[in-house]
């Protein structure tokens, strides 16, 4: 089971990749969010995908570390779970935001697959 664990850890990874590489592009945060390259709401963004940085590296240091596991599930799970339930407080929009939900909604399947094999795992 340990390799599907593994590659749950990568595709969650993977789902952050290019949030993250916001933080490096300005044309991508106009690509991916539709937001102007310029002024403070570019420097929001951007910093957003630091911040996505983090839950990328996260990811991969729960591909190889079972001990961090179940804190790392619950931080990624926030970001995702956090968003999807944001989106449906705004109405759902369409456009770029869709998209993000959609990911995330995308995402929860192996979240949850990561999320329980960590709490199964270190309860036996």
């Amino acid at each position: 089971m340990e390799p599907a664990v593994k590659l749950a850890w990568f595709l969650l990874g993977l789902l952050h990749v290019a949030p993250a590489a916001t933080a490096v592009s300005p044309r991508l945060v106009q690509r991916l969010y539709g937001v102007a390259p310029s002024g403070d709401l570019e420097l929001l963004v951007m910093h957003r995908g630091v911040l996505f940085c983090a839950i990328v590296t996260s990811c991969v240091l729960g591909a190889f570390d079972p001990a961090v596991r179940r804190a790392l599930g619950v931080v990624v799970g926030t970001t995702m779970v956090g968003y999807l339930l944001l989106y449906w407080r705004a109405g759902m929009p369409t456009g770029p935001l869709r998209v993000v939900a959609f990911m995330d909604l995308l995402g929860l399947a192996p979240l949850a697959f990561a999320l329980w094999s960590a709490w199964r795992r270190q309860a036996a």
